[in-house]
């Protein structure tokens, strides 16, 4: 028991003392608040008061340094007086508060004090004013009128009501960017065969939620919204649907199985029974051939879709890219009868015999299987090739 608890204290004391090299590293190396990070999580959980003293020692330090770098840099954005550094003006100033409010619950501590300063009256005072700078900025960004420039816009009202909600008009102007940094992509599908189209398939394929697309800046209308200026067209178009022939297809296999049937007596040249050296009748077994004919029967019908992706940019009127499409579907159901012997056909063919013809698919039911994996081709290239900005 002995051992064990030296063995304790030492694992302990080895601890500690790696905790403390590389907080000794990382001071060394610059990384200021990675230190007091360390250091506060070792102070909260060591009780030992001589277990504390470097943590609190390089905690200390760490602060000092920290604050330092920070006051520097914050005294030489300041005299440079440029509105672009407001926002990391308003970093460091609040990142010097909080930097204070993470220590201020583990004090005091024991043989070291904290010098803190009162930073609220600075940061209202930057914070206003880089509210102000990104109102003014974000509203020209907006009157340049491209994309681009909206979605920067967006991008700095969102942190804008992130640091000061409800300030001025954001969210105006947030809904502003959103609407004007938007792409708006009108989809539509075109039947140029002298087929129908399924309705359920041209839902299907017009119902964008389905293809789970990931574009924060794209949004995809299946249903003309009335004065909005859409930036493309996507066309989906119909170019050939071809249906073949109601088919059933008939061959016959031949089935044949050797299977015991009696058994014959072995006779000596005087037509005696042979015997064995026990004294026992001798027998051969005789077989049979067992016969039997499948009719096996297979109905197939086939669809192939030949359609076409047209992307259209509408402020230039230009066709941007287009992406051909083609796939089908086959029906094929097989059933079969015998004649014959059933004993005599090949067990792998015997579920065969279960299945009865069945009628064929409908036109339009062959043209909405086909569709099906038309969805998936159209996916692909919604997600992988149709690029717009």
């Amino acid at each position: 028991m002995k051992n064990f608890g030296l063995l304790l204290v030492t694992a302990l004391l080895l601890g500690a003392c790696g905790g403390v090299r590389k907080s000794e590293k990382d001071l060394a190396r610059g990384n200021y608040d990675q230190v007091i990070v360390q250091t506060l999580d070792n102070l909260r959980v060591n009780k030992s008061a001589e277990r504390k003293e470097p943590y609190i020692a390089l905690l200390k330090d760490a602060f000092v340094k920290a604050v330092d770098r920070d006051e520097r840099r914050l005294d030489f954005l300041e005299k440079e007086d440029n509105p672009n550094t407001l926002r990391e003006r308003y970093a460091l100033i609040t990142g010097l508060s909080l930097r204070q409010d993470r220590i201020r619950p583990i004090l005091p501590l024991p043989g070291t004090k904290f010098s803190f300063t009162d930073y609220s009256d600075a940061i209202i005072s930057i914070k206003n004013d880089l509210s102000k700078h990104l109102i003014e900025s974000s509203t020209q960004l907006l009157e340049n009128g491209t994309k681009a420039d909206a979605r920067l816009a967006y991008d700095d009202l969102a942190y804008l009501e992130e640091i000061n909600p409800g300030y001025a008009n954001t969210t105006a102007l947030l809904e502003d960017a959103r609407y004007k940094g938007t792409t708006f992509v009108r989809l539509a599908l075109v039947n140029e065969t002298e087929m129908a189209i399924p309705a359920r398939l041209e839902n299907d394929l017009l119902n964008i939620d389905t293809y789970k697309l990931n574009r924060p800046w794209v949004q995809y209308h299946n249903r003309e919204i009335e004065n909005l200026a859409y930036d493309y067209d996507l066309i989906l178009s119909f170019r050939g649907i071809q249906i073949s022939p109601e088919l059933v297809k008939e061959r016959i296999l031949k089935q044949e199985k050797k299977v015991k049937d009696v058994f014959d007596y072995v006779l000596d040249k005087n037509g005696n029974v042979k015997k064995d050296s026990l004294g026992n009748d001798i027998k051969v077994d005789k077989f049979k051939t067992l016969r039997a004919d499948i009719h096996e029967f297979t109905q197939s019908k086939s669809t192939q879709i030949t359609a076409q992706v047209d992307l259209i940019d509408l402020n230039t009127n230009q066709l941007e890219a287009t992406f051909p499409l083609n796939d089908g579907f086959i029906f094929n159901h097989i059933y079969a009868t015998y004649t014959g012997d059933k004993e005599a056909i090949d067990p792998k063919m015997l579920p065969l015999l279960g299945n009865r013809p069945v009628p064929f698919p409908t036109n339009e039911q062959m043209v909405y299987d086909s569709g099906e994996s038309l969805k998936l081709l159209f996916k692909d290239i919604l997600i992988n090739e149709i690029r717009v900005q």
